[in-house]
């Protein structure tokens, strides 16, 4: 495990860039949320929107798996909607899920859509993430997100999703115009809101694809692929570029040519698999299982973290889950599984960048 004073965001970032680290550094999806007692004392008393746009209430948040668990790097506290409700759809997030008003139905309300200025209008969002370095210092990284334009443009089809996007799903194939211009105008403004996190200070961000499993690849290919190589290849400042795809397992060849320097997949994707298919193309990201880390105890917690190493030799690889934490994991598994990664050692050492140039 790394000492105190020692750097993890240069851990991290070697890791993004395919370079040999003596450990993965270890992260957690969705980390700061409802199975931390911190997290619960602050939203007893503030809703979920008020702690996403109050910038001291989202790093506060933001920080308490850092100093709870040790993760190696810290995800701002935000949402994938916070976009949706910037380019003009009121956005509300009751207990049962968030809701999007003035659901986008046709070609009419594409272009009644709103640019936006991330300075202004979201700015809560690059206050968060510079209160977040101040108070972690120079050596931790945060993460800035957004999600991936298909899966915004599901829920703002949709105006609310309870695991049914067959409305989007319907645009695609019946108004398949109609679902390419939205797709190219949530791109285009997601470039500008990852931009601003980047300028607060993101080490490095992160796109959510949760619902690429409901594309066939051919329709992957299509629709979200261009949109997604769009809003990529304008982010390549040097800041690495994660990309978060469930169902990768049927998209890893087309998720590769997005531009991403990271693919973090789900726990369906076997990573041995990956990375023989994958090469030194990108690095990866992943991928135990949440429900390990709710039902098991803490051995098969440190063996599925582990054998998730193994699989990859440890370089060029990210631990995490496939899928975001569930709630109700006890703390002390969600301590287990980022203990066990941060005392693998990898067995490349050498300190040099070994990733191909393709």
């Amino acid at each position: 495990m790394l000492a105190p004073n020692e750097n993890k965001k240069e851990l991290f970032l070697r890791a993004c860039r395919f370079q040999s680290t003596d450990r993965v550094p270890v992260w957690i999806m969705r980390q700061a949320g409802r199975y931390l007692p911190e997290y619960q004392a602050v939203r007893a008393q503030h809703s979920f929107l008020e702690i996403c746009k109050t910038p001291e209430l989202a790093a506060e948040v933001s920080l308490q798996p850092f100093r709870v668990l040790g993760v190696d790097a810290i995800i701002v506290f935000s949402d994938i909607l916070i976009v949706a409700e910037a380019m003009g759809m009121p956005l509300d997030v009751p207990d049962s899920g968030p809701v999007l008003s003035n659901a986008v139905r046709d070609i009419a309300a594409v272009r009644r859509l709103r640019d936006f200025a991330p300075e202004r209008d979201t700015r809560f969002v690059g206050d968060a993430i510079r209160a977040i370095c101040k108070e972690a210092g120079p050596h931790v990284p945060a993460i800035g997100f957004a999600a991936a334009p298909w899966t915004l443009a599901c829920y703002m089809i949709e105006g609310q999703t309870r695991g049914d996007v067959s409305r989007a799903k319907a645009m695609l194939r019946d108004e398949p115009q109609t679902m390419r211009e939205l797709l190219e105008r949530i791109a285009r403004a997601t470039i500008g809101y990852l931009k601003a996190q980047i300028a607060a200070g993101a080490s490095a961000v992160q796109l959510f694809d949760t619902w690429a499993n409901e594309l066939t690849p051919a329709e992957y290919d299509a629709f979200e692929l261009p949109a997604m190589q769009m809003l990529l290849e304008t982010l390549d400042d040097g800041t690495p570029r994660i990309l978060f795809a469930k169902g990768s397992a049927r998209h890893l060849e087309s998720l590769a040519k997005s531009g991403a320097d990271v693919l973090s997949v789900d726990w369906e994707t076997d990573l041995a698999e990956a990375r023989r298919k994958l090469g030194r193309r990108v690095a990866l990201q992943g991928n135990v299982n949440p429900s390990i880390l709710l039902d098991g105890g803490v051995e098969e917690i440190r063996r599925a973290a582990r054998e998730a190493i193994e699989k990859t030799g440890g370089e060029g690889h990210i631990l995490n889950l496939g899928h975001g934490i569930l709630p109700g994991t006890p703390v002390a598994n969600a301590r287990a599984f980022v203990e066990a990664g941060q005392m693998a050692l990898s067995p490349v050492r050498t300190g040099q960048s070994n990733r191909h140039p393709d």
